[in-house]
C-alpha cells in the first residue's frame, strides 16, 4: 500500500513581517498536509510573532545569510519532499502541488520554479539581465544549466537534501544548489511559475552588485573545485603560450647569431614554462582528488531512496 509522502515547506526569511503571514496562508491552502517551517534569520521586526500566529513552526538561525539558513533547514528538517520558497510572498504557492507532483511522478531530485514575471516591480533594475548572464556563464562552464539558476522556489527529494554539503553563506546558495545537481548528474526539471511583486512594506535584501559579484565568484570557485583539470589546464596553457611568444624572437636571434642577448627574457620564459608545467600537474592531481570526493557524494546520495518510490 502506498504511503503519502511527508512534505515540508521551508521558508527562510528576514524582516518579512509584511509578507510572511500571506506566504504561510498560501502554502497552507496549496499543501494542506504539509508541515510549514519558518526559519528566521535575526529579524528585527515582528516576523517571528506573525509567523507563529499564522500556524508555522518557527525556528531561528543566528549566522546571517541565506546560505546559513538553508544549511540549518536541510540539517534539521526530516521529510520525504521539501518545498523551499522565500517568505516574501513573491512566489506562487498555488504552483506547489504541480511542482511536487512533477518531482514524484518523474522521480526527480529537484524541480526549479522558473520565474515568469507578473509585474514590472517584481524585478529590480539589472536583476533580470544579471540572472541571464549568470545562467549563460554557468551553462558555458558546466555544459548545461537551468533557465533561472537564481530562483528561490525549488522542490527537492530527500536524497538531494541529505547529500548536499552546503558551503555558501549568502545569496549564492542557489548557484551552489544548481552546480551540485549538475555535477552529480541528478534528474532535474523546471516548471514555469508566476513571480509577483513584493507586498507593500517588504523590501529586497539582495544587493545587485555586491551579491552579483559573490555569485560570479562562487561560480568560478566551484568550477575550480569541481573541474580542476580544465581550470588549471587553461592557466597552464595561457602561461605556455605567453612563454612561447616571448621565446620566438630569442630563438630567431640564437639561430642567426648563436647568442642569447636578452638573458632576463630567457629567464622569464623558463620560469613561465615551469609554472605552466606545475599548473598542469596541479590540475591532474586535484582532478584525482575531486573524482574521489564526487564518488563519496554520489554514494551519500544513493544511500537514500528515490523520490516517489513509496508514494
Amino acid at each position: 500500500m502506498s504511503v503519502a509522502p511527508r512534505i515540508a515547506v521551508l521558508l527562510p526569511c528576514y524582516n518579512e513581517e509584511a509578507a510572511i503571514a500571506q506566504t504561510i496562508a498560501g502554502f497552507q491552502r496549496a499543501l494542506p498536509d504539509a508541515v510549514i517551517y519558518v526559519y528566521d534569520n535575526n529579524s528585527t521586526d515582528r516576523t517571528v510573532a506573525v509567523a507563529g500566529a499564522a500556524g508555522a513552526i518557527v525556528r531561528s538561525e543566528r549566522l546571517q545569510g541565506k546560505g546559513n539558513v538553508v544549511r540549518r533547514m536541510f540539517a534539521d528538517v526530516d521529510a520525504d519532499i521539501y518545498v523551499m520558497a522565500d517568505g516574501d510572498a513573491t512566489y506562487d504557492a498555488a504552483s506547489a502541488p504541480g511542482l511536487v507532483a512533477r518531482l514524484a511522478s518523474e522521480r526527480l531530485d529537484m524541480v526549479v520554479g522558473a520565474r515568469i514575471t507578473q509585474a514590472d516591480a517584481a524585478y529590480r533594475r539589472g536583476h533580470k539581465l544579471g540572472n541571464a548572464l549568470l545562467t549563460a556563464m554557468l551553462a558555458r562552464l558546466f555544459g548545461r544549466s537551468f533557465s533561472d539558476i537564481l530562483s528561490g522556489y525549488r522542490v527537492f527529494s530527500r536524497r538531494f537534501v541529505k547529500s548536499f554539503p552546503v558551503l555558501s553563506g549568502g545569496f549564492e546558495i542557489e548557484t551552489e544548489i544548481s552546480v551540485h545537481a549538475l555535477e552529480l548528474k541528478m534528474p532535474v526539471g523546471e516548471v514555469e511559475t508566476p513571480y509577483f511583486a513584493r507586498p507593500e512594506g517588504s523590501t529586497s535584501k539582495l544587493s545587485t552588485y555586491a551579491d552579483g559579484f559573490r555569485i560570479v565568484r562562487t561560480i568560478i570557485t566551484l568550477y575550480r573545485i569541481e573541474k580542476p583539470m580544465l581550470f588549471f589546464g587553461m592557466i597552464g596553457g595561457a602561461l605556455a603560450v605567453l612563454a612561447l611568444l616571448l621565446a620566438g624572437p630569442l630563438a630567431m636571434t640564437y639561430m642567426h647569431t648563436g647568442l642569447v642577448p636578452r638573458l632576463p627574457t630567457a629567464v622569464l620564459v623558463t620560469g613561465l614554462m615551469i609554472l605552466a608545467a606545475l599548473s598542469a600537474f596541479t590540475g591532474l592531481i586535484l582532478d584525482t582528488v575531486v573524482r574521489g570526493r564526487r564518488e563519496m557524494r554520489r554514494l551519500a546520495y544513493l544511500a537514500h531512496p528515490a523520490p516517489g518510490s513509496d508514494i
